[in-house]
């Protein structure tokens, strides 16, 4: 499993009201403008969580890219989006959860 994120770098030790969870495979094409877009929302109280199933198409690179605005991301094989998505509960701090 590869992660990374502003916890594991000490940057986010709050407790957020609200998690958003996004679960991705391969998905390199879309998440720049997808970060673009939710990273704005973000704040002490707005944490973001992405869950990656082992893609291979450079997502885990631009995941890393983005140390600042992403709360918590892993990386690792899934048994598909409800699984990921499950998987990915359990790295939420927020009261409420939002995928």
């Amino acid at each position: 499993m590869t992660e990374g994120g502003k916890r594991l770098t000490g940057g986010n030790n709050t407790s957020p009201k609200i998690t958003i969870i996004t679960v991705v495979l391969n998905a390199a094409a879309l998440l720049p403008g997808y970060l673009e877009n939710v990273t704005r929302f973000l704040s002490d109280d707005i944490e973001l969580v992405i869950l990656d199933g082992a893609s291979t198409d450079g997502t885990i690179d631009l995941l890393k890219q983005h140390p600042n605005s992403i709360s918590y991301w892993a990386s690792k094989p899934d048994g598909g989006i409800y699984d990921a998505m499950n998987q990915a509960v359990k790295y939420a701090r927020g009261q409420w959860v939002y995928f």
